[in-house]
Parts: C-alpha cells; structure tokens; sequence
C-alpha cells in the first residue's frame, strides 16, 4: 500500500507522529504503521509489544484531549499498526497545534482552520455565531419572500421562524450575508475578451446581499449568453450556456462557500464558456469523485441553503450537480468540476448539440464515451502514436469533451 492522506509509515517510533495523531483526530481516521519506511519497504519494530506501551504513554501524555485510538501488532512482520478515529472534541492539539494532512503530509493548520475546528468542536457554524452589526436591514429578503412565498408581513418573528435571529443573542452571520449591507466579501464578474488579458467588463459585489449578487449574476448572463431570435411567428430567447445550469451554479457557490474567508467568488465569463470558482472546497466528508457524482446533502451553510430552498432558489438538496448535468444531456461538450481542499471550480461551456471534431478527434472522443481509459489504452485502439494521442487528448481535455483523472503514470481519461 502507498502512502496517502489516510496511511503514514515510520520506520521508527519518534515523537513527530504525534502530529499525524493530531491530524486523524481532527479530519478523519487514519492509521501510522511503524516498522515500515517511506518507500513501502517492510523493517519492522525490535520488541513491538514494548513499542506499542510507548505509543500509548505519549500520546496520553503529549495529546489534548486524548483522541480514541487502538494498537495492534502483525506477528508474522513485527509491523505495528496505530488507528486514530476522528474525534468529536475538536481541537485536537500536539504543543497546542492543530495539524492536518494533505498529499500524504502532515502540515500544521492555519489560524482560520484552527478557528473552524475550535466551532466545529462546539458542535456549530460560522454562519451561526452573532453578527458583528445588530442594525439590519432585509428589504431585498422581504421582496424575494413576497414574491416567491406570497409573505405579506414580514417581522421578527419572520426572522426567528427563519432562524436569522435568537432571543438574547440577535442577529447571525446568515442574516447579515442576507441583509441589505454586511461587512463580507461577495462575488467578483469578470468578462474576458479573447485572451484574460483583455478584460471587458467588471464588477465587485462586496458588502451587499448575497440574494443581490444571485440577481445581479443572473442578469449579467442574460445580456451577455442569451439572444433573442425572431421565428417566422414569434420570437424565443436563446441561451448560449444553460440558465439552469448557471443559476444552480452561482447557488452552489452561494450556499457551499467559506464565508470566514476574505476570497470572493469568482464568476469569469467568456466567449466559449463560464468558470464559476468559490473558496473553501469540499464540505467535510465529501470526496471530489462523490461531489463530481452529485446527490451529496451537505450543506456547509445549513441556514442558507434553507432560505435558498424555501425561495425556490435550489430545488431540492444535494442535487445541484445532477441538475447541471441534466442540463447539458444534449450537449456534446459537458460541463468540468473539479474540486480541491480550498477551492470548487465549475466550469460551463456553450452548449453544443453536434460536435465539431476532426476524423481523428472524434475517433478517440466516441472510443472513450462511457468508459475511462488511460492514453496507452487510445493509442492500442486507434493506433496513432504517442505525441499525437497526448496533442489530441490534450486539445479534448481543454475545449472540455473528454475529462482528464488522476495525474503522472495513473492519469485516465473519460468522455460521458
């Protein structure tokens, strides 16, 4: 087995696994297997049960709290084998540092992540805590819940029944994202030319609403991806990039997004598609490969996309991917999400009913339809050589027909 974010190895017992000890408790299970070296190589551990004590007494002694894990020896290579469970009393600390892993390292976290576990220990939201400003105002709210939900009296109690505010406590960050005016960073439009070196247009939605940035978002795709056309009886608005597919998109971003953090949403508009990019990655517990498959119900901001829900803003949770998708079905071009630790990108390309590939683009884009299949694979089927499957696989990834997964010697590559 590799080394991953789930799996350490050291050769010997040192204290610098406490830090790995550290990161399993605070962001998921993981196992350390001691006796085994970087490289995979088996060595083993002189006296392992003796080894086993001396884990146990440092990590009572060095942990706080102590998180729940357990030991246990492979007779046969004298490998022991330490399993530390993701703990509920968040932080867990090691010489009061929190640590987490990544690309099979373990790093200490940041004065934010600290401050996310700190809330997450407390079994609660940034979007929960009090509102710095108490003197709020709702009128786009109270619009968008006449309009959608027929609300004619809008009141505290409104505000209390959508859990925007607490007796004793006021106001919370949810109901400043949507009042009028709040001190939080919101989303950056940015239409390119034909390079991003042009840029033709721009505007910053700070400090506002973020009902109002879902508004001003949407019209600003309305003028730039939607024509009208005149029909020999009437005329229909035509869409270069589905508006269902956009409005779940800015939505996901809105509703998905880390609100402590000073990033904006980045919508980038150009000529041939829209790449919708929101910092604070993927909600806990969610793989890129389970995100990318949609049908996730984890909300990052629960309060939020409650409110979404009820303006019929998002139809039903979880279910945005898919509906992005379902979109595109008759698209030859699909949409590419691609998502990281700190940030989800979405990208939505014009739509396209009929491919324009060359003989030889589309002899690989309909031999990788329905399946995933490495470049040593397209080149055994269509026999082309080598530098010309990688230009061609390349030239697909780019204008988003084919998908690219994985990196280096497991790279893969699959078209819907």
């Amino acid at each position: 087995m590799r080394r991953s974010d789930c799996l350490e190895y050291n050769e010997s017992v040192t204290n610098a696994f406490l830090k790995t000890v550290s990161a399993y408790a605070n962001y998921g299970a993981g196992e350390i297997w001691f006796g085994v070296a970087q490289d995979g190589t088996v060595k083993g551990i002189d006296e392992p049960e003796k080894a086993c004590q001396m884990i146990a007494r440092r990590i009572n002694s060095s942990m706080k709290p102590v998180p729940e894990f357990t030991l246990s020896v492979n007779k046969k290579t004298a490998v022991v084998m330490l399993r530390v469970t993701e703990g509920l009393h968040k932080p867990y600390l090691y010489r009061s540092r929190a640590y987490r892993r990544s690309e099979a390292e373990t790093a200490a976290v940041s004065d934010l992540e600290l401050s996310r576990l700190i809330l997450e220990g407390q079994n609660t939201s940034f979007e929960e805590l009090p509102a710095q400003n108490q003197q709020l105002t709702f009128r786009t709210l109270e619009k968008k819940m006449a309009q959608s939900l027929g609300v004619s009296l809008f009141t505290k109690d409104t505000l209390k029944a959508l859990e925007l505010y607490r007796d004793g406590e006021g106001y919370n960050n949810a109901a400043e994202l949507l009042s009028d005016n709040n001190r939080f960073h919101g989303t950056d439009l940015v239409r390119f030319g034909v390079s991003m070196n042009i840029i033709l247009d721009r505007e910053i939605l700070d400090h506002k609403s973020i009902l109002e940035q879902y508004d001003h978002a949407l019209e600003t795709f309305r003028k730039y991806y939607q024509y009208e056309q005149i029909g020999s009886r009437e005329s229909e608005i035509v869409s270069l990039i589905p508006e269902k597919a956009f409005c779940e998109a800015v939505a996901n971003a809105l509703v998905h997004r880390t609100w402590d953090s000073e990033a904006n949403i980045s919508i980038l508009m150009f000529s041939d598609k829209i790449e919708i990019v929101f910092p604070g990655g993927l909600p806990k517990g969610v793989s890129e490969e389970d995100y990318v498959k949609g049908g996730i119900a984890v909300l990052r901001n629960r309060i939020i996309g409650s409110i979404f829900y009820r303006l019929h803003m998002i139809e039903r949770f979880g279910t945005g991917i898919q509906r992005i998708n379902e979109a595109y079905k008759n698209s030859a071009i699909k949409p590419v999400f691609a998502a990281t630790q700190n940030i989800i990108r979405i990208t939505l390309p014009v739509f396209r009913e009929k491919n324009d590939l060359t003989p030889d683009e589309d002899r690989i884009y309909q031999f990788l339809k329905g399946k995933t299949a490495p470049s040593s694979a397209v080149i055994e089927e269509t026999g082309f050589g080598k530098s010309k499957t990688v230009s061609i696989l390349n030239k697909l990834v780019a204008e988003s027909y084919i998908r690219i997964h994985g990196n280096g010697r497991g790279t893969k590559y699959s078209a819907e």
